[in-house]
């Protein structure tokens, strides 16, 4: 997500660009704590109803952050994360607007930076709506800390699957200096009474991330719990104004 153009979309979130050790993990930690949004953020997707489910893979332990929905993975035309991702998160939240208003807001993505204070930059690398194939590159800061210099983080998303108001999922990987996650990323949309239901669930695999996944998976829950806070914000904030 950060730092060099991806050269592939088939996953999103950060690998290692050298081998893991005790010293690069610790490097890790502080830069991705540094970092205000989570990582990955391989943005893009929204929502379909929850269906199915990727389960954990047999052969690798689980850490879920997710409690209430044991074994499951949100879907976007019936795929979803990695799973047999180490590192991942899903949660959700009720937003008091019209689904068009939310659904606007996560997919005109070069209008990120408008209520996203940590995307500093967005570049669409097609034209027109969202679909199937659409990437956009965008970017946000480190600052520096102990272990790393400032830099910043270049994440190159690419859709992979979308339905119109229900879901979208996208991959792609995040770079920075020293650092590489590949992620992805699933959004589905629900209309509830009174507005609606937002279910995000993301995964991140690399080296780095796995050397420290209760770290790695705490910086991705904020990040996503951020995420849907400045959505939500923003969405309310576009419906009152609108039914004033």
């Amino acid at each position: 997500m950060s730092g060099i153009r991806s050269t592939g979309v088939r996953s999103t979130g950060f690998r290692s660009t050298g081998r893991s050790t005790g010293r690069r993990g610790t490097g890790f930690r502080a830069a991705l704590f540094a970092v205000p949004l989570t990582l990955t953020l391989g943005l893009l997707g929204t929502a379909a109803v929850p269906a199915g489910a990727a389960g954990p893979h047999p052969s690798r332990t689980t850490h879920p952050s997710h409690p209430s929905h044991p074994g499951t993975s949100l879907t976007c035309r019936e795929k979803g994360v990695d799973p047999g991702a180490l590192v991942r998160h899903r949660t959700e939240a009720v937003i008091h607007a019209p689904l068009r208003t939310v659904w606007k807001l996560q997919t005109d993505v070069e209008r990120w930076p408008a209520w996203q204070a940590p995307v500093e930059t967005v570049e669409r690398l097609d034209h027109g709506p969202l679909r199937k194939g659409s990437a956009f590159r965008w970017t946000t800061p480190v600052p520096p800390n102990p272990s790393t210099p400032a830099t910043g983080l270049e994440v190159t998303s690419t859709v992979q699957q979308v339905k119109r108001h229900s879901c979208l999922r996208w991959t792609g990987p995040a770079i920075g200096e020293g650092l590489r996650i590949e992620g992805v990323h699933v959004w589905n949309f629900t209309a509830v009474k009174g507005g609606v239901r937002v279910s995000t669930e993301e995964t991140h695999t690399g080296a780095q991330v796995e050397a420290d996944v209760p770290t790695a998976t705490k910086i991705l829950r904020e990040g996503l719990e951020a995420w849907l806070r400045n959505l939500k914000s923003a969405a309310e904030a576009r419906a009152h104004h609108r039914s004033n």
